[in-house]
């Protein structure tokens, strides 16, 4: 299978080593900023992983909007490394952003195992 990066690949050998199920990137989500969001990750829940190692303004735009139209989704991110700071100029981190937006989030070293069961 053919990942868009090397850590959505390194998430899916992951799930894989520890049996889980998952869908990589088979559903649309419809919300208004863009016409639709493919998840990365979708687990047997429905728990809907999405990996960031940079994180850009357009996509913080973009899971705030799919969580605001979509309140019953749940969407976690899974990041390279949540301590990184949004912009040069902020003092905000990605792990300080998702906890402000009330996003569930963790590091790709340290995935909750419950999670993913």
């Amino acid at each position: 299978m053919k990942f868009r990066s090397k850590l959505e690949e390194r998430i899916a050998t992951l799930l894989k080593e520890l049996g889980v199920i998952y869908e990589y990137e088979t559903t649309k989500v419809a919300y208004t900023i863009q016409h639709n969001y493919i998840p990365d990750f979708i687990l047997p829940s429905g728990m809907i992983l999405e990996a960031k190692g940079y994180w850009d303004e357009d996509d913080r735009r973009k899971i705030k909007a799919i969580k605001q139209q979509n309140p019953d989704l749940d969407l976690r991110m899974v990041f390279q490394n949540p301590y990184l700071k949004i912009s040069k100029r902020s003092k905000t981190t990605y792990a300080q952003w998702c906890d402000k937006h009330d996003i569930k989030w963790c590091s790709y070293s340290t995935i909750p195992i419950e999670w993913l069961t």
